[in-house]
């Protein structure tokens, strides 16, 4: 019993810890990168600094590029990962091999820690540990990846409502589309980058020749996103019909902010559901633990006494 009270009690503080870790807003890694380049180079210290680590970069980058190249050719689904790897925000030409070569180099570690714990895993199970441990180790990559392309799109939907009514005011201002997708993505980058750099890209497709229809179904594949898709199919049909832009864009939005609004009750109404697991494994039985366990006791003693 006391172990099991202790066993609850550390893992509510850990996740006790973790709550209040996501609560606390983060210093963005690329200002505290900034901060520590700027004390660097005040103490004098770093430059030296940044091209030895510019150079180790370079010389792992071109390792993982060569391994990856041989790991991957011969694969059917390259343009699948490709795509993936767009979506996540990755779109280096070398993306592809370098991912795949990531993937093996997991697997590797992976094997090294399952071979330092063998001498702990002995019996049966050795090989089922074994096996577990090298299939976590060779998806840990997909996993990550799946995480980057959810985050992304998450943050494409909360910010497209509000680009979209920016949008709106810049059409009816008097701007062109072209003009005022440049004037959005350079108002939005503050607020969200992902959807900033998107529309930028679309900008810089039309610039370079691109179809305005085929720019914006490259948006909606690119991101995977369908409240874009849904977007790019009404600009389309609305620049091939002649009808106004800011008014079906007006509409649209209005659409886009309900949608929005019905994703943040859904949420608020799976809270209760998700609130069971920690209750029942984590709460109750500590409270039962500290109603029920004096009582216990005294009945223990008292019965042990009559006996």
């Amino acid at each position: 019993m006391v172990a099991i009270v202790a066993v609850l009690i550390a893992v509510t503080a850990i996740l006790g810890v973790i709550a209040i870790a996501e609560l606390v807003p983060a210093r963005d890694r690329s200002v505290g990168r900034r901060l520590q380049e700027l004390q660097d180079i005040a103490s004098g210290r770093g430059v030296v600094q940044r091209r030895q680590r510019h150079a180790n970069r370079e010389q792992l980058e071109v390792w993982l590029l060569s391994f990856g190249e041989r790991v991957a050719s011969g694969r059917k689904d390259l343009f699948e990962t490709r795509q993936k790897l767009v979506r996540a925000g990755y779109r280096r030409q070398d993306a592809v091999p370098i991912y795949y070569a990531l993937r093996i180099v997991s697997l590797g570690i992976g094997a090294v820690i399952i071979l330092a714990l063998i001498p702990a895993l002995q019996g049966r199970s050795m090989l089922l540990w074994v096996i577990a441990g090298a299939g976590v180790f060779w998806m840990l990559p997909v996993g990550v990846l799946a995480r980057k392309i959810r985050l992304r799109k998450k943050e494409i939907q909360k910010a497209l409502p509000d680009a979209l009514d920016m949008l709106v005011v810049c059409v009816e201002a008097g701007l062109g589309l072209n003009q005022a997708l440049v004037r959005v993505s350079d108002e939005v980058e503050t607020m969200s980058p992902v959807l900033a750099e998107e529309l930028q890209i679309v900008n810089l497709e039309m610039r370079a020749g691109t179809p305005r229809e085929d720019a914006l179904r490259n948006l909606g594949e690119r991101t995977d996103v369908s409240d874009l898709r849904a977007l790019a199919t009404m600009l389309i049909q609305t620049d091939r019909f002649g009808t106004s832009i800011a008014q079906a864009l007006r509409v649209h939005s209005d659409t886009l902010r309900v949608k929005r609004r019905q994703r943040v009750e859904e949420a608020a109404a799976k809270t209760t559901i998700k609130l069971v697991p920690p209750l029942v494994f984590f709460i109750f039985p500590a409270i039962f633990v500290v109603v029920l366990g004096p009582a216990m006791l005294h009945l223990i003693n008292e019965l042990g006494g009559v006996v």
